[in-house]
């Protein structure tokens, strides 16, 4: 079977999300609205993940090439894919809280995959339960400060006290 060079640009480019992508799900959809749909592209816009429908036989190529033969396998019917270089938890996130917000299954999660493992329908909706990268970072700050605050909270209490001494 001859491939044109068109599809096989295509199937460049699909590896090349997939491989790059820190975080990735694979969405099956029928029966949106175009107003949905805007809603949820602009959702995923501003949390810097990128959204697009896909060829099935196509992008079941680039997984296979990949070695991700679970999301090969859930590559039928209307897909699309949400991916983001920077985010691991932002694609599975938007997509969760959008699909909490949708009535009916208009959406569904197929396959997901993070940092290269791949995560069936319930692994998502765990990982999109986890806070953005910067929800991370200021809640191991917090924990960091912890200890110097408790020792500061401590000092500060022993200089009160020798000052209520030294007034009575």
């Amino acid at each position: 079977m001859a491939v044109s060079a068109e599809k096989q640009a295509i199937v460049a480019s699909m590896k090349e999300t997939l491989s790059e992508a820190q975080g990735a799900v694979v969405v099956g959809y029928h029966g949106l609205t175009v107003a949905q749909v805007t809603d949820l592209r602009r959702k995923f816009l501003a949390e810097g993940v990128e959204y697009k429908v896909i060829k099935n036989t196509l992008t079941r190529i680039a997984a296979k090439e990949l070695g991700m033969d679970e999301v090969a396998a859930q590559l039928e019917g209307p897909t699309a894919l949400a991916t983001s270089k920077e985010d691991a938890t932002a694609p599975a996130r938007v997509l969760e809280d959008f699909i909490k917000d949708l009535e009916g299954d208009a959406l569904t999660v197929k396959v997901g995959v993070v940092e290269g493992k791949v995560l069936n329908p319930d692994e998502v909706k765990a990982i999109a339960k986890l806070p953005n990268r910067e929800g991370m970072l200021s809640m191991l700050l917090s924990v960091l400060q912890a200890p110097v605050r408790n020792v500061a909270y401590a000092v500060k209490a022993v200089a009160d006290a020798k000052d209520e001494e030294t007034v009575a």
